[in-house]
């Protein structure tokens, strides 16, 4: 596999220079993680329809199994993706994921059960999965050691705007709900085709696959005590982000209104925490790139806890509730997305690829767990305050587990000479 990936990159340098390639590997990794936003907000956007229209005779028992089946199929993708890419190939494994979740997105619409429709969304979500830690892993190894920070963060900011494009697109199409996912599924086709003529090979990933078998680090190596101590933190750091930003974006507007705001100010502040999602991805990067990653990650996690213990509390002045839900979105967001970004800088390429694709795949986990723990207390009756003295108690964990990984990138490479994370 490797003098293929090797070939395809040289020709594809002598078609385009190195600033080229850059642009292009910047633009379609941004667009996939976009079309990664747009699908896993669609179904969220099309419930109450399918609910109302009895689409399949569907309950909402059966909508809430579609959705834990669609994440458990991200989750099992994202574990899948790493082992495959550090095989394989980067560019072959994002490609490949892309063409996946879009034709069993295309299908989604054509379901004649609720059974094929969960299903296909599974289907969907194991190509998904894989789409997001492939597309960070390229766009880190496109970068310099000293702004892989960055390159993590400022790709994430495409998930926001996948799902904010979904939003602006469920309030035109109302009832005509398949019309979300012919969209979707065509558009990753498309970007499937560009993708395949434009998409460099990771030079990184080349020399790994070019180097003599000595050099190579196997996956058991992070089993090993000195890589343990790292994945351990990380696995759990990862857990406990993908727990908030799932657990708020999925809860937030009802805590809000259980805690006596009214609906329309409790839906916007979702909006809200999302644009703070964004300043915060691209501040969080440049910060990190500057302080380093886990410095950065430990001051974000800890901000965090202080913003959603203020959302305990009844504010009064609007302008003030939207400051806190605003910084919430600026910290808690782009603290998971730090965590990322700590991965592509200590491990080397050889296993980049899989570390980051366990943390996505373990951080997945929390994706079920957040929705799951928060709408059992709102389910009691105790959403508010205690779904925030919750998140809190999770935003502290995640900092104690930051808190625990290495300072420095892993030494078994050349990369070990890169500066401090």
């Amino acid at each position: 596999m490797a003098p293929v990936a090797s070939t395809r990159t040289t020709r594809t340098a002598t078609r385009t220079g190195p600033a080229e390639r850059n642009v292009w590997t910047v633009v379609l990794c941004w667009i996939t993680v976009m079309l990664e936003g747009y699908d896993l907000v669609v179904l969220g956007a099309i419930i109450p329809t399918l609910l109302k229209t009895h689409h399949l005779g569907m309950t909402a028992a059966d909508a809430t199994t579609v959705a834990t089946l669609s994440l458990v199929g991200v989750a099992i993708g994202a574990v899948l993706v790493g082992p495959l890419a550090d095989r394989f190939g980067r560019r072959l494994l994002l490609i490949g994921s892309v063409v996946q979740f879009s034709v069993f997105t295309l299908l989604v619409p054509l379901a004649t059960s609720v059974g094929m429709f969960a299903a296909l969304r599974l289907v969907a979500g194991i190509g998904l999965g894989a789409c997001m830690p492939a597309s960070l892993t390229m766009m880190a190894e496109h970068m310099p050691a000293a702004r892989r920070a960055r390159a993590s963060t400022l790709t994430m900011t495409g998930y926001h705007t996948g799902a904010v494009i979904t939003s602006l697109l469920a309030l035109q199409v109302t009832d005509n709900w398949k019309v979300l996912f012919y969209v979707l599924g065509a558009a990753g086709l498309v970007v499937a085709v560009v993708q395949w003529f434009r998409l460099p090979e990771s030079e990184a990933f080349v020399r790994t696959k070019e180097a003599p078998a000595s050099q190579r680090v196997p996956f058991s190596e992070l089993l090993k005590p000195a890589y343990l101590r790292a994945g351990i933190g990380i696995w759990v750091a990862s857990f406990m982000g993908l727990l908030l930003v799932y657990g708020l974006n999925t809860w937030l507007p009802k805590l809000m209104n259980e805690a006596g705001y009214p609906v329309p100010t409790a839906v916007t502040q979702l909006l809200i925490l999302n644009v703070g999602g964004v300043v915060g991805l691209i501040l969080g990067g440049f910060v990190a790139d500057r302080r380093g990653i886990k410095l950065t990650a430990l001051g974000w996690f800890a901000v965090s806890v202080a913003m959603l213990a203020c959302l305990s509390i009844k504010m009064h002045s609007d302008l003030l509730l939207d400051v806190v839900v605003f910084l919430t979105g600026v910290f808690v967001f782009s603290a998971q997305v730090l965590v990322y970004a700590y991965v592509t800088n200590y491990y080397p390429a050889a296993v980049r690829g899989t570390a980051l694709g366990s943390a996505s795949g373990i951080g997945r986990i929390g994706s079920i767990v957040g929705p799951t723990i928060t709408g059992a207390l709102v389910a009691s009756g105790i959403g508010h305050p205690w779904g925030f003295y919750f998140f809190a108690a999770v935003a502290v964990a995640g900092f104690l587990a930051v808190l625990t990984l290495p300072a420095r990138p892993a030494a078994l490479s050349a990369e070990a000479a890169e500066p401090a994370v």
